[in-house]
């Protein structure tokens, strides 16, 4: 996490006084401190938008007039995240929502709205991620296309998995990029041996090998999602939203 990153300031519009309530009981189980704002109404929202600063809005998909508060969210000095909460019904057309990074499911209890709030804060904190591969090359691709993406990461490498496994153990990661065919430990040995003493660190294997059974395997492994090279560049934001736990539109 950012020395720098003092509180984040989270917006929740919805209609529903309840679902507001949920929310900010869920913002309280953050694990950075949150400044929790709501609204009720479109028109209050863009107030609000225009005025204070605001890190992360949640806007209920049912609210009228969600266009002119993203459009107003926008138009903010620093332009929010935004994500829609949505029922499980409706979270596939809620997740094309244009302007929002992606769509929740409304939260049924505390519990699950506080790992919804975990889940969209880190949209906003720098995201440690590791690129795993022997070759040089294919690590410059990788760290280029995620230094060009939207959101924040701070980018470590490793040629191989012990190198990798230590870095891992010193460091607070929360994403790993790991090759399949590497000398010594292979992409599977060594996801085996993050996910032992990591079980809850995000992996993405990454080959460029004919096998067709490699992707079960390596999710059967405990794999986020499997990426077969050579990828691009919206492959890589579809598994940096499928991280942020986020349903988004298929590419």
């Amino acid at each position: 996490m950012s020395d720098d990153i003092i509180s984040l300031h989270m917006l929740v519009v919805s209609a529903v006084a309840a679902e507001r309530e949920l929310w900010s009981k869920g913002a309280s189980l953050a694990p950075v401190p949150i400044e929790f704002a709501e609204a009720s109404d479109a028109a209050s929202a863009c107030t609000m938008l225009a005025r204070k600063r605001v890190d992360l809005a949640i806007l209920d998909f049912t609210l009228g007039d969600v266009e002119a508060v993203i459009a107003a969210a926008q138009s903010a000095p620093k332009p929010p995240k935004i994500v829609i909460a949505a029922h499980p019904s409706v979270i596939a057309e809620a997740s094309r929502t244009a302007g929002a990074e992606g769509a929740v499911a409304k939260p049924a209890n505390v519990d699950a709205a506080g790992d919804m709030v975990e889940r969209c804060i880190k949209l906003i904190l720098p995201t440690r991620v590791l690129v795993v591969d022997d070759s040089g090359t294919m690590r410059s691709i990788v760290r280029k296309i995620l230094s060009g993406c939207r959101y924040k990461v701070e980018i470590s490498e490793a040629a191989e998995g012990i190198t990798a496994l230590q870095q891992i153990n010193s460091g607070d990661f929360g994403l790993v990029f790991l090759d399949y065919n590497m000398p010594g430990l292979n992409g599977l040995e060594t996801m085996s041996e993050i996910k032992r003493e990591n079980p809850r660190l995000a992996v993405v294997l990454m080959t460029s090998a004919d096998d067709k059974t490699l992707a079960g395997r390596a999710q059967a492994s405990g794999a986020l999602t499997f990426l077969k090279k050579p990828f691009f560049p919206a492959d890589i934001d579809a598994v940096l939203k499928r991280y942020y736990g986020l349903h988004v539109p298929a590419i």
